[in-house]
């Protein structure tokens, strides 16, 4: 692949630490709904060289606690993943407890994330995701439980900054974090409202880092290239970082990644359009053989058909066609219709994904009216579906 010549940094970034696993470099792919599945957790890992963490697509506890069939397969690590690591969602303590304490039991992970950051609808409504932490002892709680449940294994949470600029929760969520024996605390730099739009606010992890020195702090938010990467760690003393929207459509990222932590001065990945599209059928070739079935793996891939083209010059209904295939031939023989030798387009490391931000929080009735009591929640708010 080409490259791009990029600037050192100081040191090499020192490693990061959750319970007995040594994360080096102290890099984390974030959990996304539908997209960090097996087979894009085996392509990122790919192109790190094996290093760095790799985080599962949301499980819901209901559901892992019912055996779901496809939360079940969404749990499924391939045998070179080490440590394994599994996001849980959940509301309700109990479920939680059963949940975590099935993980550890069944020897199903080495690491279990919870998710107090997921902003959509269908999460807030139940009062879960980044919604959660506003009610204080509803959060302690399934703290708690996981904690208990989970033995030797280390737990770590996933959060925002709060639901809105008048209700921020994280200074709280990070103090309960560390009296109830969390791992390790990720802060994406956004409030519920926001969702994925206007600029994260990397201050507010640096006010964490000072607010619960006692264990890591992860920054997520804004992190398009690995020279970012490099700036937040600089900017903010987090201890690592997790990387979500910025390896849509480019795995190689954690290439670049892997380069800039450990201070090294070899170029980074810019792949050609040809180079991307074997990517890209790889990627679509993986899905299939993880789904059981081409045609379902290729229509999978679809969403990633834009991430991967981006800055491209490639024409609407060209695209269009690609996104629209149902087979590995017919995306193949797409793809080699193209000018597959062009080079990586300029700003192509720029933001993707969801922008889109000041949103109307859906939440429970009458959340907001006391940030302490969570009367109402229990096992009927759990969602029953996990992942995308």
């Amino acid at each position: 692949m080409s490259t791009l010549t990029t600037p050192a940094p100081d040191a090499p970034a020192a490693p990061l630490r959750i319970g007995p696993h040594t994360v080096t470099p102290p890099v984390v792919l974030a959990p996304m709904a539908g997209i960090t599945n097996a087979p894009f957790r085996t392509l990122c890992r790919g192109f790190s060289g094996g290093k760095g963490l790799f985080v599962s697509e949301m499980i819901t506890t209901r559901a892992l606690v019912e055996r779901n069939e496809k939360t079940m397969q969404l749990i499924h690590f391939d045998a070179t993943e080490t440590p394994r690591s599994i996001q849980l969602y959940g509301v309700d303590p109990v479920t939680v407890g059963k949940a975590v304490r099935m993980i550890a039991e069944e020897d199903l992970a080495d690491h279990i994330d919870l998710n107090f950051g997921c902003p959509v609808p269908k999460v807030t409504r139940k009062g879960g995701g980044s919604a959660l932490p506003y009610k204080r002892n509803l959060l302690r709680a399934i703290v708690r439980e996981a904690v208990t449940g989970a033995g030797d294994l280390p737990v770590t949470m996933k959060m925002r900054k709060g639901i809105d600029d008048d209700h921020l929760t994280y200074l709280d969520a990070g103090r309960i974090a560390v009296e109830e024996g969390v791992s390790a605390i990720a802060l994406h730099g956004r409030t519920t409202a926001q969702h994925y739009g206007g600029t994260a606010d990397w201050e507010a992890i640096a006010r964490l880092k000072e607010h619960v020195p006692e264990i890591p702090v992860l920054g997520n938010g804004d992190i398009w290239s690995a020279e970012d990467a490099l700036r937040m760690v600089r900017a903010t003393g987090c201890d690592g970082v997790v990387v979500g929207r910025g390896c849509l459509g480019r795995p190689w990222l954690f290439a670049d990644l892997v380069a800039a932590f450990e201070g090294r001065t070899e170029d980074f990945v810019r792949p050609t359009l040809r180079e991307v599209a074997d990517v890209m059928v790889r990627h679509a070739t993986l899905l299939g053989e993880w789904i059981g079935d081409e045609a379902r793996g290729v229509i999978d891939f679809r969403k990633h058909v834009a991430w991967y083209l981006k800055g491209f010059a490639v024409g609407s209904e060209m695209r269009k066609r690609l996104a629209i295939t149902s087979s590995l031939e017919a995306l193949r023989a797409g793809l080699d219709e193209l000018d597959l030798d062009q080079p990586w387009p300029t700003g192509a490391d720029g933001p993707r994904g969801r922008t889109s931000g000041n949103n109307r929080v859906v939440l429970p009735d009458g959340w907001l009216k006391d940030p302490y009591d969570c009367a109402g929640v229990g096992e009927d708010a759990e969602l029953d579906t996990s992942g995308g």
